[in-house]
């Protein structure tokens, strides 16, 4: 018998809902080359059309699961999806939202430097 009265965090429950939406577990092998879980970040917004997000905005690599090849017919050669938590709530482009986290393509990520200690 397990103790519940401790609350779940967070990212096991997303974890679990994310993985029961796709029918299969979320990778945990981390690519090589790929953004480090905790890294900072900024998503960007396409120059070339109003979107994905309506602003630029701060947040974290997460470590829920491992980057993944975005294999949309539109990705680029080797482009990786992460899932980033948002310091902030944000909106898409089309107004939907707020989102806490979402599967961000490589492209819309700038890494921010570490801060200097």
């Amino acid at each position: 018998m397990t103790d519940s009265s401790s609350p779940v965090p967070a990212d096991v429950d997303d974890r679990q809902a994310v993985e029961h939406i796709l029918g299969r577990p979320l990778s945990q092998a981390w690519p090589t080359g790929a953004l480090a879980p905790g890294s900072r970040v900024t998503v960007l917004r396409d120059p070339d059309w109003d979107g994905p997000w309506q602003v630029e905005f701060a947040g974290t690599i997460d470590a829920m699961g491992a980057p993944e090849p975005n294999e949309h017919a539109q990705s680029l050669r080797g482009e990786l999806r992460y899932w980033v938590i948002f310091d902030a709530p944000q909106y898409d482009c089309d107004g939907a939202g707020p989102y806490r986290k979402a599967q961000i393509w490589g492209r819309y990520l700038r890494a921010e430097p570490k801060p200097e200690a």
